[in-house]
């Protein structure tokens, strides 16, 4: 697993990230907003501030997606 990708990314104070249908991330905060589509095969959480990143499998594509 990518050292880098497994690591939490701490969201300041002041941004919203929600994740919506079809996996659409959505980031809002004091310079605007943005949005991402994520494959629905990787799975994106938020907790308390922490945004986490997770794939499925240790498979060459998940972990392409991953990366």
């Amino acid at each position: 697993m990518s050292r880098i990708g497994k690591l939490p990314i701490s969201l300041p104070s002041g941004v919203v990230v929600t994740v919506g249908e079809d996996n659409v991330i959505t980031l809002k905060g004091p310079k605007g907003e943005l949005k991402q589509h994520v494959n629905p095969d990787i799975k994106v959480e938020v907790e308390n501030g922490i945004l986490t990143v997770i794939r499925p499998t240790d498979d060459r594509e998940h972990r392409a997606m991953h990366g």
